[in-house]
């Protein structure tokens, strides 16, 4: 398997995989950024800093349902 094509643990992503991931799921350019904007505005981290997809979506859901 090549650099670009390593498998992922999506209970344990880091922000960088989060984006990569998300972005081919979606079609959409989703950066490490935006990741990382997410997280400063309390996407919820594991205790190692890494990101759970399931937390992630659901965080993101009640977030963007919070919005008028």
């Amino acid at each position: 398997m090549d650099a670009d094509h390593q498998p992922v643990n999506p209970a344990a992503l880091t922000a960088a995989d989060a984006a990569r991931l998300l972005a081919a799921a979606s079609g959409r350019p989703i950066t490490e950024i935006m990741v990382r904007d997410a997280i400063d505005a309390g996407a919820p981290l594991a205790a190692d800093g890494r990101l759970n997809l399931v937390e992630l979506m659901a965080w993101l859901e009640r977030t963007l349902a919070e919005k008028p």
